[in-house]
C-alpha cells in the first residue's frame, strides 16, 4: 500500500505500507480516490503542529477524502463492491458527556484521522466503521466529493454566524475555506460582502464565489476601509478565515455593535493579543469553531443542488506521488491555486 508520509518539516516521502487487514465486523475497506489539501494540513506541513498539537514524525495528513467500497466487514449493509462514498475522517466515542449532549466534534475521545499518532487518507486503502461513509451522488466528482468536510467546517460557522437576508459581512481570508465561506453567506441572502485577501488571484476567486467588494490588506486597512463603506457602521458578521497577522482584531473592528465574530481560520501562533474593549463596548458576540458536528449530509446535499456555483474553486490535481510539490505549491500561493486536490 502506497503512503505519502510526512517524514520532516517541509518534507514529505512515499513509502510501501504493510498490506492493509480485511475489514472487521462493521468496518468498510475503501480505496482512497481523492483527497483536498487543508489549510490545517499545511500548518502541519509549514509550522511543525497546530497549538500544542505537534507532529510526531512520521505522520500521515489528509481529512478531505472520497473513495471507493472494496470489502465490507461482518455485519455491514446497504454497501457493496464500487460504491463511491465521502469519508468521514472524525471517530467519536458517542458515550462522553460531550457526544451525549449533542457535541459530537468535542469529544473528550475524538479520534481525529490525519493527525499525530492518527494517520490520515494520503493512502491508498483505509478501513473505516460504516457509519463514516456518507454515498456520493452520481453527478458529482471525486474531487467534488472531497469538498464536503471543508463545506461541513463551513456550514458548522453558520450556525454561530447566523446570517439573515439584509445583513452585511466580511470575511477575512479567500483560501478554500474563504471561498466557501462566501458563496454559503451569498446563499444566505447576505446582500453586501467583503472580502479580505492578500493575493490578487484569490480575490479575483472570491468575487466569483459571491464577495460585492475585496480589499487588499497590503494596500489599505480593512476594517477602516469597511466602516468608511458602512458609514460608520460597522459589518453584521465578521468571519476570520485567514488566522493572520491582525485579522480578528480587524474582524473585531470591523463588526457592527451588537455584531457577530466568528473564528474558523487557525492562527500560528499560540497566543494572540485580542482587542478586548472593543469587543466588549460593541457587546459583540464571539465564537471559535472547531471543525464541524454532523454537518456532512447537509454540506454534499448543497454540493449536489450547487455544483455549479463551488465549481471554480477546483484549480489544481496532483497525483499521490506528486504531493511535495503540491504542498509547496499551496504553501507559496503559486500558479493561481484555489483548491488542490490529491487524486489516487
Amino acid at each position: 500500500m502506497l503512503v505519502a508520509e510526512l517524514s520532516n518539516p517541509r518534507q514529505f516521502r512515499l513509502a510501501d505500507a504493510p498490506h492493509i487487514p480485511d475489514p472487521a465486523p462493521g468496518q468498510i475497506q475503501v480505496a482512497v480516490k481523492a483527497v483536498g489539501i487543508c489549510g490545517s494540513d499545511l500548518h502541519y506541513f509549514s509550522d511543525g503542529g497546530i497549538g500544542e498539537a505537534r507532529c510526531v514524525y512520521p505522520m500521515v495528513l489528509g481529512h478531505e477524502p472520497t473513495g471507493v467500497v472494496r470489502k465490507t466487514g461482518a455485519g455491514v449493509s446497504g454497501w457493496s463492491t464500487g460504491d463511491r462514498a465521502v469519508l468521514e475522517p472524525a471517530l467519536y466515542c458517542y458515550h462522553c458527556e460531550f457526544c451525549m449532549t449533542g457535541h459530537h466534534n468535542v469529544c473528550a475521545n475524538l479520534r481525529f484521522l490525519s493527525q499525530p499518532d492518527e494517520p490520515g487518507f494520503f493512502r491508498e486503502f483505509v478501513n473505516l466503521p460504516a457509519h463514516n461513509l456518507l454515498p456520493l451522488p452520481a453527478h458529482l466528482s471525486d474531487q467534488e466529493g472531497a469538498l464536503a468536510e471543508p463545506l461541513a467546517v463551513v456550514l458548522h460557522s453558520m450556525q454561530f454566524a447566523a446570517p439573515r437576508p439584509g445583513e452585511t459581512a466580511v470575511v477575512f481570508g479567500a483560501g478554500p475555506i474563504g471561498l466557501l465561506t462566501t458563496a454559503v453567506l451569498k446563499l444566505s441572502g447576505v446582500t453586501r460582502l467583503w472580502s479580505v485577501e492578500p493575493v490578487a488571484h484569490r480575490r479575483d476567486l472570491a468575487r466569483v464565489l459571491g464577495a460585492d467588494a475585496v480589499i487588499d490588506p497590503g494596500a489599505a486597512e480593512p476594517a477602516r476601509e469597511i466602516l468608511r463603506d458602512t458609514a460608520n457602521r460597522g459589518v453584521d458578521i465578521a468571519i476570520d478565515c485567514a488566522g493572520k497577522a491582525d485579522s480578528i482584531n480587524q474582524c473585531i473592528q470591523a463588526a457592527c455593535h451588537a455584531g457577530r465574530v466568528v473564528v474558523t481560520g487557525i492562527p500560528s501562533d499560540d497566543y494572540i493579543r485580542l482587542a478586548l474593549h472593543i469587543l466588549r463596548r460593541k457587546e459583540l458576540a464571539f465564537y471559535s469553531v472547531r471543525r464541524s458536528n454532523h454537518d456532512s449530509e447537509t454540506a454534499l446535499r448543497l454540493l449536489a443542488a450547487h455544483s455549479k456555483l463551488f465549481a471554480p474553486i477546483f484549480t489544481h490535481t496532483r497525483p499521490l506521488a506528486d504531493i511535495q510539490p503540491a504542498f509547496e505549491l499551496c504553501e507559496q500561493y503559486a500558479d493561481g491555486v484555489g483548491k488542490l486536490t490529491i487524486t489516487f
